[in-house]
């Protein structure tokens, strides 16, 4: 077995190179770009400085996030506030839809924080956002990346009824790490979530964080798991620390390793494998709608 390259991050305060991004530029992006500052929209990919938003941009793809900008849990590698939620926006719905419809989204990926404050655990909003969306842009596709509603299965299910093209739900990190990284969340919980939704007939979808230290053995397990759950696509990144508040890099993975495990994830038999550093839960989610030709 031929041992690829990992650098541990305390002995590389730089970024290596293969994280290195090119600047955005292209007629598509640049009028999302002009939309966005016109109109004062809000999308994830701006506001979480995502590597890769010149080319979802360019592709017609954007991501929006939905029930507000504060979550209920405290994840350890998340950026987002956590605290008490301010009340759910009724209006909400409606103003996704027409953002969605002024920037001309081909394929918009939905998520949103965890809203465990709510019985419904913001389910309702879910659905009425796709329902707005539908009725303002029939033409445009839909991912929603959804929390796990704390396993209350009928808030899934009111979700998986408005029948997106793609659900999703990240596992995020290794089931020996689940504990250290999503702190309220359960592995267990996100794979019975994932199931249920596959079996519902739905293209399902996870992804996994790297370089929290995990072990190779960690994420084939979890690869593992994921396929025999029934997800149809994968995505593996690099994780990159937000602030020194937050969970602490702890290896940097060699472009070659997530090439590896793209190779194991097609043998496991996933649709889809998108896999390498710079790799984000919606990229290349346009691509997600149709079987790979392998």
């Amino acid at each position: 077995m031929i041992e690829l390259p990992v650098i541990p991050a305390n002995q590389a305060q730089r970024r290596p190179n293969w994280l290195r991004v090119k600047l955005p530029v292209g007629k598509e992006y640049a009028n999302v770009r002009g939309l966005v500052d016109t109109h004062k929209l809000h999308t994830i990919c701006e506001s979480g400085n995502c590597p890769n938003m010149g080319e979802c941009w360019g592709a017609g793809t954007a991501t929006f996030m939905i029930l507000g900008n504060i979550c209920t849990r405290s994840c350890s590698f998340c950026a987002v506030a956590t605290g008490r939620p301010l009340a759910v926006d009724l209006d909400e719905p409606n103003r996704v839809a027409n953002s969605i419809k002024l920037m001309s989204v081909k394929h918009a990926v939905i998520t949103s924080v965890d809203r465990d404050d709510l019985k419904d655990g913001g389910s309702i909003i879910w659905a009425e956002t796709i329902r707005a969306i539908r009725r303002e842009s029939p033409e445009t596709t839909m991912e929603t990346l959804i929390p796990d509603f704390r396993g209350i299965w009928d808030n899934l299910y009111r979700v998986c009824e408005e029948r997106p093209e793609v659900i999703s739900h990240n596992i995020e990190t290794v089931k020996r790490l689940t504990r250290e990284v999503r702190i309220q969340a359960k592995y267990d919980r996100s794979m019975e979530a994932l199931k249920r939704i596959s079996e519902f007939g739905i293209r399902t979808k996870s992804g996994i964080m790297l370089g929290l230290g995990e072990t190779e053995a960690d994420v084939i397990e979890t690869m593992q798991d994921l396929a025999d759950t029934g997800v149809h696509i994968l995505t593996l990144g690099q994780y990159l620390q937000p602030t020194k508040n937050h969970h602490p890099v702890i290896d940097w993975i060699h472009p070659d390793q997530f090439a590896k495990y793209k190779e194991i994830g097609q043998d496991m038999g996933f649709k889809y494998v998108e896999s390498g550093p710079l790799v984000r839960s919606s990229y290349h989610a346009e691509k997600h709608l149709f079987d790979q030709v392998r």
